[in-house]
């Protein structure tokens, strides 16, 4: 394990992932936690920044076995930036937080990608204002798998850009395409754009002008044109397209509505010893459904349109979701999703002739 500022990690073969340590909920000692736990089973050959206190995390790394791995090096910083602080002042009076420096890590090209746990608010304007959307895309947006039976699709956005314009929904439509590509192994994405209806002329006007722009941009998309809630669960597309106003509301009421579900299913099924029994009898298909919907192997959110791999987990993940954002980055890193993203746009400004305006 490497500890100084030098060249380090840049040096060797292989991405660097700058993981800002000291941002979650559970603490620095979940996520080195988790970087064990993505090391001992990554199949690429990621390495890890490990930006924050070094004493603390000198003590974990040693802790979880990995003071003598070279895929793992720790930056020092002083700070750290709470979950309750106001993003931009916190970026101006905290420049030596984990959360900063880490950010600062891959503009240096000392890392390829950072991932934090951290305030969101404070990733999202730290990577855009230090990392910068790439040329012909007004503003990223974060996108964030949801698992469904037999079939999994990428939402976005799922709340970096609330107040989105019609040409913002494109862009989106382009970023969630290439991430269901990278995430999910699907080579050409069917796109749809969430709506009140499918037929012509239903939606906002928002909507409306966002479809016709989608229809407009032949040989970009897979366009499906609109669809409604019903059919997000029925393997009728593999990118929801949305305003992050609409797309973090729906991805809230899902994981809550996920929780309810397991809890009452729970609380049922021991209500009395002959439930309890048929729960012990059907123990293979409720873990059979708990992998199939199990979202720690996504644990991560990429900010994506940046020029540089940006990528949110939950404040609350534990060491699994950890694992999981890691294996999310380390994929992104080996399909070069950025480049994917700048190959669309340069396509979509030759091809379909839309102005990035606005």
């Amino acid at each position: 394990m490497s500890t100084h500022s030098g060249p380090g990690l840049q040096s060797n073969s292989g991405h660097v992932l700058a993981v800002d340590a000291m941002g979650g909920d559970h603490g620095p000692a979940e996520v080195v936690a988790g970087v064990r736990l993505a090391l001992r089973s990554e199949s690429s050959k990621i390495r890890i920044l490990l930006v924050g206190d070094k004493p603390v995390l000198d003590r974990l790394v040693d802790n979880e076995g990995l003071s003598g791995d070279d895929r793992v090096e720790v930056f020092h910083a002083s700070e750290v930036i709470g979950m309750d602080e106001k993003p931009i002042a916190a970026l101006k009076q905290k420049k030596d937080s984990s959360m900063v420096r880490a950010i600062e890590s891959v503009k240096d090209g000392r890392a390829q990608a950072v991932l934090s746990l951290g305030n969101t608010g404070a990733l999202m304007a730290g990577g855009t204002l230090r990392l910068r959307p790439m040329e012909g895309l007004a503003r990223p947006a974060l996108a964030t798998v949801i698992p469904s039976r037999g079939h999994q699709f990428v939402l976005i956005d799922a709340g970096a850009n609330p107040d989105a314009d019609p040409i913002h929904l494109l862009h989106n439509a382009l970023l969630g395409k290439e991430y269901a590509r990278c995430a999910l192994g699907i080579k050409n994405p069917r796109v749809g754009l969430l709506s009140i209806g499918t037929e012509e002329g239903k939606g906002s006007e928002k909507i409306l002008e966002a479809h016709a722009l989608l229809k407009g941009a032949n040989g970009v998309f897979n366009y499906c044109g609109p669809v409604e809630g019903f059919q997000l669960f029925r393997n009728e597309v593999d990118v929801v397209v949305c305003d992050g106003f609409t797309g973090n509301i729906l991805l809230k009421t899902l994981e809550s509505c996920f929780d309810m579900l397991k809890t009452f299913l729970k609380e049922e099924l021991m209500d009395n010893p002959m439930r309890q029994a048929g729960a012990l009898l059907s123990r293979g298909a409720y873990n059979a459904v708990r992998r199939e919907l199990n979202p720690e192997s996504l644990g991560g959110a990429p900010l994506l349109g940046l020029n540089r791999l940006v990528i949110k987990s939950h404040g609350s993940s534990t060491r699994g979701y950890v694992a999981g954002a890691i294996r999310v980055a380390g994929e992104a890193l080996q399909h070069d999703l950025t480049g994917a993203i700048r190959a669309d746009l340069d396509q979509l400004a030759n091809g379909a002739n839309i102005s990035n305006a606005k």
